[in-house]
C-alpha cells in the first residue's frame, strides 16, 4: 500500500463522486488517497482493518477461508465500493479477504477517526445500510452460483474477470493466473482433477488454447457467453 500525498487528487474524486452527499459534515480533511499494487491485499480476513475505504479504481476479488482451510470466492469488486462497512459498525476484524487483480485506488479514512466522527452521522449510517444490503444480495446470489452452476460456467466467469497478458509478437492473450491451479480449484469449490477436465473441455470447445507459456483465450465471445452474469461484481450504485 502506498499513500499518495496529492490534495488535488483527493478533491477531484471527492467532488466527482459527490462524497459529501453521504455525510452531514465535511470530511475532506480526514481523507487519504491510497494505491494498492496488483496482488496486494486491501484487507485480510481476521486482521484489524486500519482504514475505512471507498474503492474508486481497479479490480479486486473477495474471498473467504472456510474452516477446512479452503477458500471460497464471494465476489469481484469494481468501482464504486465500500470496504470496512461491517467492521466500522461491529468493531470487528475483517470478515473476508480482498486482493487486487490490478492496480487499485481508494479514498480512505483512518478507522478510528471514522468511528469517532461518523457513526453518529445519520446520513453516513444510511449510506452504510445501503452498501451492506447490496453486498448481502450479491453474495447470496454468488454463493448460490457455487452450488448450482456447473464448473465450466464458474470457471469461464472467473477467467473472464482476470487480467490478460498480451504477447507483443504473437498478440496472443494469456490468462494471468496468479494462483496455481490447486488454489483456483479451491477458490471455485472444485477438485483439482475436475478443474483440469474443465479446462480441457474449454480447449476442445475452442474457447482456450494451451502452450508452454500457459492458457490463451482464443474465443472471447464464447467465453463471455459461458460466463454469463455469474460472480456479479458488487457496485454501490448510489454514487
Amino acid at each position: 500500500m502506498k499513500k499518495i500525498e496529492d490534495i488535488s487528487i483527493i478533491e477531484t474524486y471527492y467532488n466527482k463522486l459527490k462524497v459529501n452527499n453521504f455525510f452531514k459534515k465535511d470530511i475532506k480533511n480526514y481523507i487519504e488517497f491510497l494505491k494498492f499494487d496488483k496482488n496486494e491485499y486491501l484487507c485480510r480476513e481476521g486482521d484489524e482493518i486500519s482504514n475505512f475505504m471507498i474503492f474508486i479504481d481497479g479490480k479486486a476479488k473477495v474471498f473467504k477461508t472456510l474452516p477446512n482451510g479452503k477458500t471460497f470466492l464471494l465476489a469481484f469488486y469494481r468501482p464504486i465500493q465500500v470496504i470496512g462497512d461491517m467492521e466500522i459498525i461491529k468493531n470487528q476484524v475483517a470478515s473476508s479477504t480482498i486482493q487486487a487483480l490490478s492496480e487499485c485506488y481508494c479514498l480512505s479514512i483512518p478507522m478510528e477517526k471514522a468511528r469517532y466522527e461518523l457513526t453518529a452521522d445519520s446520513e453516513f449510517l444510511k449510506f452504510i445500510c445501503e452498501s451492506l444490503a447490496e453486498k448481502l444480495s450479491v453474495i447470496s446470489i454468488n454463493s448460490s452460483i457455487n452450488l448450482l452452476y456447473p464448473l465450466e460456467n464458474r470457471l469461464a466467469s472467473y477467467i473472464n474477470e482476470l487480467p490478460k497478458l498480451v504477447d507483443d509478437k504473437s498478440e496472443k492473450e494469456y490468462i494471468d493466473f496468479d494462483e496455481n491451479l490447486i488454489e483456483i480449484a479451491e477458490l471455485l469449490g472444485s477438485s483439482y482433477r475436475h478443474l483440469l477436465r474443465t479446462l480441457n473441455n474449454l480447449i476442445k470447445k475452442g474457447v482456450l488454447e494451451k502452450d508452454s507459456a500457459g492458457y490463451i483465450v482464443v474465443n472471447k465471445e464464447l467465453l463471455k457467453k459461458l460466463a454469463g452474469d455469474l460472480y456479479t461484481d458488487t457496485r454501490f450504485h448510489s454514487f
